[in-house]
């Protein structure tokens, strides 16, 4: 998940009635959502769908220990639990590629097949494990209103995935390609660590240390995430006459339009963070 720009106080003092309205319906999406996959499981007996609840439980008990051991700061431990996410969906993503790369090669493993009708080795329950994330982000963002506006983004980008992880869930088809678009979350790790760093005091811009961190952040920002989801909608655009008839597709262009529009926002976002930065150690150094 990327999030650059926080802008929401912790505890949600001072809301307008828009921001409370928006709360109220992405809160009633996310009931329904739960209503959803608790009736697939129970009633449809879909058991392959628990690493999904797990997922969630599993990372609302970090945020519990994040909070009791480290900060009580809503942001802080949610920015954590953030980094804790993509660092085991960055690692698994990676292995993931690598076990089919080694069994089929590159060229098969890229194949319009390969990508929609068939799922790579533990690439379902990475799948799960996600979408219980995002869940359970959504929640917390809820509980302690860590977002702003009337149509807040964060909000909008997690109903928004949720919705196409939980479709492809349920009807077993494009795994392979939405595993492919959690690439990106190796660039997140770095949009983590550098809010982290920041609520943690340490802005010293001319270190060593937030130096390389900035490199690592634009190399992923571009080969993680600007990159691979460029070229998964031109896939998908090439290979559209090869699709069946149904949701897969629009669902699909729809979905990564909105991540490459979100992409190209967090760039400047990004472009805007590092030039006041430096901007700040060249004033320091004139002082």
């Amino acid at each position: 998940m990327a999030r650059e720009t926080g802008g929401a106080g912790a505890g949600g003092g001072g809301r307008s009635k828009k921001d409370s309205k928006a709360g109220a319906f992405f809160a009633a999406t996310l009931v329904m959502w739960g209503i959803s996959i608790f009736f697939e499981i129970i009633f449809n007996k879909r058991s392959e769908l628990l690493p999904i609840l797990v997922g969630s439980v599993f990372f609302q008990l970090a945020n519990v220990a994040v909070r009791k051991f480290v900060s009580r700061d809503p942001l802080f431990v949610n920015t954590c639990v953030s980094l804790l996410h993509s660092s085991i969906i960055s690692a698994s993503v990676v292995i993931i590629l690598l076990n089919q790369w080694m069994k089929s090669g590159v060229e098969k493993m890229f194949e319009h097949s390969q990508l929609v009708e068939v799922t790579w080795t533990r690439a379902y329950e990475a799948l799960c494990l996600s979408s219980g994330y995002f869940a359970y982000d959504q929640f917390d963002m809820l509980v302690y209103r860590l977002y702003t506006g009337s149509i807040p983004s964060i909000l909008v980008h997690h109903l928004v995935l949720l919705v196409c992880f939980t479709l492809a869930l349920y009807r077993k088809v494009t795994i392979n390609y939405l595993i492919l678009t959690l690439v990106c979350e190796l660039h997140s790790i770095f949009l983590h660590v550098r809010k982290i760093r920041r609520m943690a005091g340490l802005r010293d811009s001319g270190s060593m240390i937030v130096k390389a961190e900035w490199g690592l952040n634009w190399m992923t920002f571009v080969f993680a995430r600007f990159v691979p989801h460029v070229l998964i909608t031109v896939k998908l655009l090439r290979d559209a006459s090869k699709f069946d008839k149904g949701v897969e597709l629009p669902l699909a262009l729809s979905g990564m339009t909105g991540m490459n529009l979100l992409n190209i926002f967090l760039g400047i976002d990004l472009f805007k963070a590092y030039k006041k930065e430096k901007k700040s150690r060249n004033d320091h150094h004139h002082e």
